[in-house]
């Protein structure tokens, strides 16, 4: 159910802590943490705490955590030094799109020159 904790779900585990990430910001209703697997030298995940199944219905149910997901996007970059340069936010949603771990999540990019169209 969206905004309960999945018991098989990744990020929910890493808000809960019982799976370790390097965390970077927190807040009330956000973590934000490095990605595993960088495409870039900054690659940051942004999540919300309650689970959502991706960036859809995260907006529909709740628009003001996803307002924050964004808002944190940006204070990353700004933490990262890479608000100057540039960066991008992506939310990948459903398999299709490449999303891998359905509990909604911004990847915060920058550090390199990004290309467009991307993929």
């Amino acid at each position: 159910m969206a905004g309960e904790p999945q018991s098989d779900c990744l990020f929910c585990k890493i808000v809960a802590g019982d799976v370790p990430a390097t965390i970077v910001r927190e807040t009330e209703t956000t973590l934000a943490f490095r990605d595993i697997n960088p495409q870039a030298p900054t690659h940051v995940l942004v999540i919300p705490r309650l689970h959502y199944p991706d960036a859809a219905s995260l907006a529909t149910a709740a628009p003001t955590v996803a307002a924050d997901i964004l808002r944190e996007a940006g204070e990353v970059a700004s933490q990262e030094k890479v608000d100057g340069s540039g960066f991008r936010i992506i939310f990948n949603t459903g398999a299709g799109a490449g999303q891998t771990v359905f509990h909604a999540h911004a990847h915060v990019l920058g550090g390199r020159g990004l290309n467009w169209p991307p993929g």
